[in-house]
C-alpha cells in the first residue's frame, strides 16, 4: 500500500468515524472465511458493515476525534462493526460474538460516548430504531382514538337522551 492509497484509507476510516452511530471494535482471530462472510450478511441486513482495518490507520484517523480513547484497542488483528443505525451494529455483533468463541468485542464508541465490553452489549439491548417508531407510533394512535372517543361521547350522550324523551312522547 503506497503513501496515496494510505491517505485514502485515512480519509475513508476518518468519515467513518465521524457519520457512523457507533463503532464496534472485535477481535475476529481464527475465523473462517465463512464465518466472516455469515457476519456480514447479518450485518447487511440490519444495516451494518465491517471492516477489516491496519490499526496504525485507524489510530491516525481517531486523532482529534471523539472517539480517540478507543485507539488503544487496536492491537492485533482487530475489525469494526458500523452504521447509521445506533443499535444495529451492536446487536448483532453481540449476539455473533455469543455463538462464535473466534469472535471477541474489545469494545467501542458512539460520538463521544466510549463503551467496553460490557456497554457494547448494553447498547445491544436497547430496542432498535423501527422498534422504538412502533411504540411511538402505537401510543399516539392509541391517544389519538382516546381523544375521539372523549370528542363523540357528549355527543352520544345527547343522542340516547333525545331517543329517550322521543320515545316518553310517542308512548
Amino acid at each position: 500500500m503506497d503513501r496515496t492509497q494510505k491517505q485514502e484509507m485515512v480519509k475513508e476510516l476518518e468519515g467513518i468515524f465521524d457519520n457512523s452511530g457507533s463503532v464496534v471494535m472485535a477481535e475476529y482471530t481464527g475465523m473462517t472465511v465463512a464465518e466472516l462472510t455469515d457476519l456480514r450478511t447479518q450485518l447487511r441486513e440490519s444495516g451494518a458493515t465491517i471492516r477489516v482495518v491496519k490499526n496504525r490507520l485507524a489510530k491516525i484517523a481517531l486523532k482529534g476525534k471523539p472517539g480517540e480513547g478507543v485507539a488503544d484497542l487496536f492491537k492485533g488483528p482487530v475489525a469494526i462493526a458500523f452504521g447509521e443505525d445506533i443499535i444495529g451494529a451492536p446487536k448483532v455483533v453481540v449476539k455473533f460474538a455469543k455463538d462464535n468463541d473466534n469472535f471477541n468485542i474489545l469494545g467501542g464508541f458512539m460520538g463521544e460516548e466510549i463503551f467496553d465490553v460490557s456497554g457494547i452489549e448494553a447498547l445491544s439491548k436497547l430496542p432498535s430504531r423501527e422498534e422504538l417508531i412502533g411504540m411511538v407510533a402505537s401510543r399516539l394512535l392509541g391517544q389519538a382514538s382516546q381523544i375521539g372517543q372523549r370528542l363523540n361521547a357528549p355527543g352520544s350522550n345527547l343522542a340516547g337522551a333525545i331517543g329517550v324523551i322521543a320515545e316518553g312522547a310517542t308512548a
